[in-house]
């Protein structure tokens, strides 16, 4: 009768577990993204070029992830988007992102993003 009631049980706890390894690597993934937004608009603010400002997001951000630049005279704002494969080669897939904004550095210069 054990084995019965395992037998039924055992499927749901690997859903279970699965769908708690999908969220870790979701939230993971989210995370690194707010984390190289932040890099990101923090470099831009200084006023460093595109080229570097893409290089401090990309070190942090999942591997694939876009970087997008902007902003106006006065503030830059850095976006960074990822898709993830929470379940790895299943073909379900999240997409994530998070965006920074930063005032410019009073010795920054206008001409960069």
């Amino acid at each position: 009768m054990v084995t019965a009631e395992t037998a039924v049980v055992l499927p749901v706890l690997l859903l279970v577990l699965a769908g708690a390894v999908s969220a870790v690597v979701v939230v993971g993934a989210q995370l690194r993204c707010v984390d190289a937004a932040r890099e990101g608009a923090r470099a831009a603010a200084r006023g460093e070029p595109v080229a570097v400002v893409q290089r401090a997001a990309a070190g942090a951000a999942p591997d694939g992830a876009a970087t997008e630049l902007g902003g106006d005279g006065e503030t830059v704002q850095v976006t960074v988007s990822a898709t993830v494969s929470p379940l790895g080669p299943l073909p379900w897939t999240v997409e994530v992102s998070a965006t920074a904004t930063g005032l410019r550095e009073p010795a920054a210069e206008v001409g960069a993003p």
